[in-house]
């Protein structure tokens, strides 16, 4: 239990790094649109904000998933849950936690390989910054990584305290 508790806390930890790290990119998007817009009134540009942009929403969302998912921001679709007593609900959590976890690392392990390949092969962008491309896309595994460990934890959480968890909601 206390491993738990540790990672638990670490998870939370690097959660609100990347809420930090979405709210930069969100107030970083600002600032270049507002740039862009000064600049075109007086016929110039930066030439990157579209690809810019793109990139950091990606990231913004995947860094900002895990910490709206710990605070329990996510929309959820409670027609089952209604459905059943609420002392029956744990196993549902459990199991919708698991197999999203299960998904999200999946899909993870197929990223790491793309973020890899673009690495050794340094894969640019086709614009006029030549971003490498490895850049955004590490930094989506990474916001991929903290969403499956986020929800592992959440998992392993309502299997060890199910138990609580019945007597809470009798």
């Amino acid at each position: 239990m206390t491993l738990l508790l540790i990672a638990e806390r670490i998870s939370r930890l690097m959660n609100r790094i990347g809420a930090i790290v979405a709210i930069l990119l969100i107030l970083y998007m600002l600032g270049h649109i507002l740039l862009e817009i000064f600049l075109r009134m007086f016929g110039g540009s930066t030439f990157i904000m579209d690809e810019y942009i793109g990139y950091a929403v990606a990231v913004m969302t995947f860094m900002g998933l895990p910490y709206v998912l710990e605070k329990g921001g996510l929309i959820r679709v409670s027609l089952l849950l209604e459905r059943i007593p609420e002392k029956h609900h744990w196993p549902l959590e459990f199991f919708s936690s698991a197999i999203t976890a299960a998904c999200f690392i999946w899909m993870s392990l197929f990223w790491f390989r793309n973020v890899q390949r673009s690495y050794t092969r340094g894969i640019i962008s086709d614009t006029l910054a030549e971003t490498p491309i490895w850049i955004p896309e590490g930094a989506v595994l990474l916001g991929m990584w903290l969403i499956a460990l986020t929800l592992v934890l959440r998992a392993l959480k309502v299997l060890a305290y199910r138990q609580e968890y019945l007597v809470k909601k009798q």
